[in-house]
């Protein structure tokens, strides 16, 4: 098929101020052949008004009602109303740019399936973007703009919910909306890693991220630090633990101290290096701190780094190249 079909999965909820807007810059796209499934997660707002007039003008949006409660029943909702050959999320806060979906899907043509499709995206807000935005957005794009997206995965979500693409037949390889883990994009992100599905490079803007004190990562529970370090943890153990080989985590701030209860709870052998000397030879949960020149001792020892700070980062990784060791293979950082 020369033109395939996108689909367009819209969770929304009390998003009125917003949803113009971004139906607005779906209609305006120089790509046409798209629907549009908006799910309506219980609005009290005039949302669902809003939405309908849209539906009214153009039959390529199709309203729904959630068939259960939450951001992922909403897309599981949207999915199985869904006919495209390919799959897109949007946010009902967000703006695409006009030629976001001609692009995506003229990269998935190209490069063919078991390909991603994402783009470079771009934060704004009334009140301005903080510097924690900025710093996600830079280090984002710049992964984006090489393709290296799971370089980094245990950082950070490394695919943006409403910038990526895919084929439908992937989309499925992948788990589709299956899981009820969150944070949901995040799980996603992994998943396509897990599966082998790649990142196509792009360094062109391709989505306007909308940052305001109601949006749903600021306020739910479900996309708070623990949620996030719960699925590092899980992926990791899942995909990159060598059971013969020793595991250390590197760190004892709260980050250190989630993942070590996450392994204990887990039952997971570790053990647990830092290089602050306040707390080297101190026990926490029954486990003694070492100082990290320990790693030398180990034969061929995994590191999970759960220290943030960017200069002492920067020591950690030229430690490890010191001792020979390599991303993503030997040492992941997890923040």
């Amino acid at each position: 098929m020369k033109h395939p079909k996108v689909s367009i999965l819209i969770p929304f909820k009390n998003t009125a101020a917003y949803l113009g807007e971004c139906l607005e810059s779906i209609l305006a796209q120089t790509y046409t052949n798209w629907e549009v499934l908006a799910i309506d997660d219980q609005s009290t707002d005039s949302s669902e008004k809003i939405v309908n007039t849209f539906a009214q003008s153009d039959p390529r949006i199709r309203v729904y009602a959630n068939r259960g409660t939450g951001i992922i029943e909403a897309l599981r909702t949207a999915y199985d109303r869904s006919t495209g050959t390919f799959v897109t999320r949007m946010d009902s806060d967000d703006i695409m740019t006009s030629d976001k979906l001609e692009v995506m899907v003229g990269s998935l043509k190209k490069h063919g399936e078991g390909h991603l499709a994402v783009g470079i995206v771009s934060y704004f807000s009334d009140r301005g973007i903080s510097d924690g935005y900025e710093r996600y957005e830079k280090w984002l794009n710049g992964l984006t703009i090489k393709g290296t997206n799971y370089s980094e995965i245990y950082k950070e979500c490394v695919i943006p919910s409403p910038a990526w693409m895919a084929y439908r037949s992937d989309f499925d390889a992948c788990g589709a909306f299956t899981p009820d883990r969150y944070p949901e994009d995040y799980d996603l992100a992994f998943r396509f890693y897990e599966n082998g599905v790649k990142c196509i490079a792009n360094d062109q803007l391709l989505h306007y991220w909308r940052d305001y004190d109601t949006r749903t990562s600021r306020t739910s529970e479900h996309y708070a630090q623990n949620y996030f370090l719960d699925i590092k943890l899980h992926y990791f153990l899942r995909l990159e633990h060598d059971i013969h080989r020793p595991l250390t985590v590197w760190g004892a701030g709260s980050k250190g101290k989630e993942i070590a209860k996450g392994l204990l709870e887990r039952g997971v052998p570790f053990h647990w290096v830092c290089d602050n000397p306040n707390k080297i030879g101190k026990e926490i949960y029954g486990q003694e701190m070492l100082h990290f020149d320990s790693l030398k001792v180990l034969k061929a020892p995994q590191s999970i780094i759960t220290v943030a700070n960017a200069e002492a980062q920067q020591m950690i990784r030229a430690y490890f190249d010191e001792i020979d060791q390599k991303p993503m293979l030997d040492y992941f950082f997890f923040c």
